[in-house]
């Protein structure tokens, strides 16, 4: 199914490895190429998974800049897979909305299991907010006792074929979002988004790298934290209502209530 964005190795490796943690840190200047489908560093992932566990920073911000919540569907029953309500995203590398949305869905997706892998990514150098830093779902991998996890980047960073939808994901994707517009995301059938709500910019991300992005999140009168983690505590919200709130450690949380 083809979409496109609508707008709503020793020496060498010690030497890269000292490069990307300088960039990441803030202490060298910009070379986001270098980074682009490895993975995220360990600490990195810790810290993800600590600001996802922060319960103060996300009921201090709410559903922050975010306009809108993602829409009910006229739907009774919770799509399941594997026993657990599914969670399916489709998206694309090049696409700077759903590079500011995969923050906020990676943080929200940690507070119901563990990613085993993720990798840096920017989005397209020649579109509109180029070179968002962010992540890529294409060969991750994601657990949860709770739900189940489909993700799908349909075209890389240069706009050419990557993933094809499964059955699943197509069935979805026809169903809520027949124009094509990504980032779509499908919570059990029961509510979808396609595209980012009003309220939110990749432009908020313009010129940082991945670490000073972190650090804009941990500081919740930001603009940055204000959409990223208003956007997970809005995809958590979702995610209790399908899968019987659960778990009640995230689910009982003001955050996990909001819209």
């Amino acid at each position: 199914m083809e979409r496109k964005l609508i707008y709503g190795i020793a020496v060498v490796i010690i030497i890269a490895g000292a490069g990307a943690f300088l960039y990441l840190n803030g202490s060298a200047g910009p070379n986001l190429n270098s980074y682009l489908n490895q993975p995220v560093a360990q600490a990195q992932m810790a810290t993800l998974q600590s600001i996802a566990a922060n319960s103060t920073l996300a009921n201090g911000v709410g559903a922050g800049l975010i306009g809108s919540p993602p829409s009910k569907t006229n739907n009774t029953v919770i799509l399941m897979l594997s026993g657990k309500p599914a969670v399916i995203y489709i998206g694309a590398d090049y696409c700077p909305y759903c590079a500011i949305t995969r923050w906020g869905l990676i943080i929200a997706l940690m507070r119901f299991g563990n990613f085993g892998s993720l990798h840096y990514m920017t989005s397209d150098p020649s579109d509109v907010f180029p070179n968002t830093p962010t992540f890529t779902f294409y060969n991750s991998s994601y657990s949860s006792s709770y739900i189940t996890f489909l993700s799908a980047e349909i075209e890389n960073r240069t706009q050419a074929p990557l993933q094809q939808l499964d059955p699943l994901e197509n069935s979805a994707a026809l169903a809520y979002d027949p124009g094509g517009g990504i980032p779509f995301i499908d919570f059990g059938n029961m509510s979808t988004q396609a595209g980012i709500p009003p309220g939110i910019s990749p432009g908020f991300l313009k010129g940082l790298n991945w670490n000073q992005i972190i650090s804009q999140i941990k500081d919740q009168n930001s603009s940055i934290s204000q959409s990223i983690i208003g956007q997970a505590n809005i995809f958590t919200a979702q995610i209790c209502k399908i899968d019987n709130n659960t778990p009640a450690s995230v689910c009982s949380q003001p955050y996990a209530k909001v819209r």
